[in-house]
């Protein structure tokens, strides 16, 4: 959410913000509300110091017997306090007003976010590793014949619909590995903090990290109004909402595996075939709660912790810098990892880290107490995925395949295996 007292002092810069996001300026609309609404707090403290001074009088005027003005009084004391409550529920509707507005506007990029509209106006700042040449047309990771036995879609449709899959046997067994591995490599060499937490939260943690009110259809809502998480930065950030921590306390970072649920809302026919768009998946995130100073910072470590999981796997991958049209809603910049996939011949995204400053803090009501003293400040929150457990599997399914239709394993993923190094063309590890 955004700071009103910012917008006051600069419209103009707010607008020139939004504008590069390609919305459209929004500071008059939003300083005629909070005058409006200021006007009317200013007039309901008029009338309240009115009904408190009358309420002073009426007693005066009962000393001295004076009835007539004693019943003139007593009479204004009750218009005020009706027209005091009156004043109030106006200024609260009003109030209610300005905050859902400004909870339904995007963040404001950094300076140094690209311009553009939409993903062919990404940035690319990195590449690593060099796709694999194949001497056989490579397949994409659901026609391997290895991972056919251990990847059922017919089963998981008949459970559950489109958009879902069972894993079976060996291909089983390499996904939770990936996730352990990931989970390992975060809490041991990145120093994020383990942490396990619900899937089903309450809408308000959803509004904290801007996934409500404005993209409630992107997400499944459960008839006694709990929510699935889309992801676990929904909890991993909530964990400090309505917290005011030490300064010193600074940086705190967490890692977690969790299912996470999302609609896919208007990816009609995108994806359709395979695991690499599901209802419901498997990812490792991180979330970084920091000093406002070191955010910019805590974006590019983040980054390096994904890209170091790829690194470890030998999978290839390029680094983007997401354009202002196709960032998220509360990210102020994002770095995309996408990771090769040599049965689409391109690479996809496995990972998205943002920065997004004290936006989703405001919305928590998030703050630290300088170690210095004065007043309270908002923390600045970052998110990213260290991977997604999912197409973390497709790519090493499809980087490792082999003619016959096995797939050779990254190495690091051995002694999550029990030694095994194979996923046999027969669905086997071996």
């Amino acid at each position: 959410m955004h700071d009103i007292r910012a917008i006051r002092e600069n419209p103009a810069d707010f607008d020139a913000a939004l504008a590069r996001r390609g919305a459209a300026p929004l500071s008059s609309e939003i300083l005629a509300l909070d005058a409006e609404r200021r006007a009317k707090i200013q007039a309901a403290e008029a009338a309240q110091a009115e009904q408190k001074k009358a309420a002073k009088d009426v007693g005066a005027a009962k000393a001295s017997g004076d009835e007539a003005e004693f019943e003139r009084l007593r009479a204004l004391v009750g218009e005020k306090k009706a027209e005091v409550a009156t004043m109030q529920t106006e200024a609260k509707e009003l109030d209610q007003k300005l905050t859902d507005m400004l909870m339904g506007i995007p963040n404001l990029p950094f300076a140094d976010t690209p311009e553009g509209a939409d993903e062919a106006d990404n940035v690319e700042v990195k590449r690593w590793g060099t796709p694999a040449v194949f001497p056989f047309a490579p397949k994409e990771h659901f026609d391997l014949a290895g991972v056919k036995p251990g990847m059922d879609f017919e089963t998981a449709a008949k459970l559950s619909g489109s958009r879902f899959v069972v894993l079976k046997g060996a291909v089983a067994r390499i996904h939770r590995a990936l996730a352990q591995f990931m989970l390992n490599t975060h809490i041991d060499e990145n120093g994020l903090q383990e942490t396990w937490t619900p899937v089903l939260v309450k809408p308000e943690m959803m509004y904290g990290t801007g996934q409500l009110p404005k993209f409630g259809e992107d997400s499944y809502k459960t008839t006694d109004g709990w929510w699935l998480v889309p992801t676990a930065e929904v909890t991993l950030t909530n964990i400090i909402n309505g917290e005011t921590v030490e300064e010193s306390t600074l940086p705190h970072r967490y890692v977690a595996h969790t299912q996470c649920f999302r609609s896919e809302a208007g990816s009609a026919g995108r994806d359709t075939s395979g695991m690499l768009r599901q209802h419901q998946f498997e990812k490792v995130e991180m979330v970084s709660v920091t000093h406002p100073d070191a955010s910019r910072a805590e974006l590019d470590r983040m980054t390096a912790c994904a890209e170091g999981i790829l690194e470890r796997l030998g999978l290839p991958y390029r680094t983007v810098v997401l354009c202002t049209g196709d960032m998220g809603f509360g990210a102020q910049r994002t770095h995309d990892i996408e990771v090769w996939l040599p049965g689409q011949d391109t690479y996809r995204e496995i990972s998205s880290v943002s920065v997004c400053g004290d936006f989703q803090a405001r919305r928590m009501n998030a703050r630290f107490k300088p170690a210095g003293g004065g007043k309270p400040e908002f923390v600045h929150t970052l998110n990213g995925s260290g991977l997604a457990v999912g197409r973390c599997l497709i790519a090493v399914l499809e980087n490792g395949q082999r003619e016959d239709g096995s797939v050779a394993l990254p190495e690091v993923l051995h002694p999550y295996l029990g030694g095994k190094t194979l996923l046999t063309a027969e669905g086997l590890l071996a």
